[in-house]
């Protein structure tokens, strides 16, 4: 991938002040999935990646941003811009401001009793809109018109009409997060979204890889569910949304992939 010249974001250990990289790539998943196997959806400037703009709204930062860094934020989001900083619980520059803030959990799996779903289908580009308007009714997290292409989403119908869905979201070596868990109100307590994540936990153990998930740490309710099918909690986290500063320049950015 090119750059602007400056250390990439595998090799910051290098950087004054820096802490090395991360412990684990659960630590920063959206940057191990950018740096990885989602780098065709990538867009970079410098240490900095963010997915394309229909495809999540997520910005990566590295583990120790500097006052570079924070400039190539500045300089690929635009000025004025809104952000959205997975995992974030720094400190921010003198006139950034936070506009969205909420503690969040990650969870892995631990021995779930992963099954495929007879019931399940596989969803792709053609089910986008059935599955934005669920997402708009359900609110289960971010998902955009071309989020479906980040991994496998299954969904339930009912009469035809989607009911149900889950599928894969962030991709970091040897894991993949569960995500876009989402029911209609009018079928809630069937247990679908019980039978979809078991299902798409299936499609990633068979790879050979670990499901893992994010929630907020107040939604108690899907805590306890997912605790009661075999995941346990890591580390908790913080998702957050950030406003570039309205004079902050922007620049010509590097993009990367399709």
């Amino acid at each position: 991938m090119s750059g602007t010249g400056r250390p990439g974001l595998t090799d910051h250990a290098d950087r004054p002040g820096s802490a090395g990289p991360a412990r684990h790539v659960l630590d920063n998943p959206a940057l191990a999935s950018l740096t990885g196997s989602h780098a065709r959806f990538a867009e970079r400037r410098g240490r900095i990646l963010r997915y394309r703009a229909d495809v999540s709204p997520w910005l990566v930062l590295p583990d120790e941003p500097d006052a570079d860094d924070w400039a190539d934020v500045a300089a690929l989001a635009g000025p004025g811009a809104e952000i959205e900083l997975p995992g974030f619980q720094g400190a921010l520059p003198d006139g950034w401001d936070v506009t969205f803030s909420v503690d969040g959990v990650q969870l892995v799996d631990q021995g779930m009793a992963a099954a495929p779903d007879p019931e399940a289908v596989l969803l792709g580009p053609a089910d986008v809109p059935e599955m934005l308007a669920l997402v708009e009714r359900t609110r289960p997290g971010p998902f955009l018109p071309r989020t479906v292409e980040l991994g496998t989403y299954l969904g339930i119908r009912r009469g035809g009409v989607l009911v149900a869905m889950a599928g894969e979201r962030l991709h970091p070596p040897g894991w993949t997060e569960i995500s876009a868990v989402c029911t209609n109100p009018d079928f809630r307590g069937e247990g679908l979204a019980t039978r979809l994540i078991r299902a798409v936990a299936h499609g990633i153990r068979e790879r050979g890889e670990t499901p893992f998930l994010h929630t907020g740490a107040g939604n108690t309710g899907a805590i306890r569910l997912y605790e009661a099918l075999g995941f346990r909690l890591r580390r908790t986290t913080r998702f957050s949304a950030v406003r570039v500063p309205a004079a902050e320049g922007r620049e010509e950015l590097v993009a990367v992939g399709r």
